[in-house]
């Protein structure tokens, strides 16, 4: 199993704001609210912003390039729940803020699970529905 991380002090992430973390191959968000801490992933799905510099407000992160809202603590897309992104298990421990963060998962298991379509995830594209630019 996974081991926890120490990524920050309490106190190190302002309160309304987040901070992003490389953890065990990953970059992790992590976000401070009424004084308890969340961490997800920190890239947005849509175009891959970072999203530990998004607007914090009621338990939700907006993302600083098209306004996609997530949950902090699940990670949950607001505009449609059934899509996400990770969430991780995070602990405080004598002050220090730790994150429990998995591996990635090698490109072709990712791929295999998320796309029936027999097409790697680049080759698929994604068009935005708030400013129409097209990505491949």
């Amino acid at each position: 199993m996974t081991e926890f991380k120490t990524i920050a002090k309490v106190g190190d992430i302002p309160e309304g704001k987040g901070q992003a973390y490389a953890v065990n191959g990953r970059m992790v968000a992590v976000f401070c609210e009424e004084g308890e801490h969340f961490a997800i992933d920190d890239f947005c799905p849509h175009m891959g912003a970072s999203l530990a510099g998004g607007l914090v407000e009621d338990g939700t992160v907006a993302c600083p390039w098209h306004m996609w809202r997530f949950c902090i603590r699940k990670g949950t897309w607001l505009d449609n729940p059934k899509i996400g992104i990770d969430s991780f298990e995070l602990r405080v421990q004598d002050s220090e803020i730790q994150v429990r963060v998995p591996p990635p998962q090698p490109r072709s298991e990712r791929d295999d699970d998320n796309n029936s379509s027999g097409k790697n995830s680049s080759e698929l594209g994604s068009k935005c529905d708030n400013c129409g630019d097209t990505t491949q």
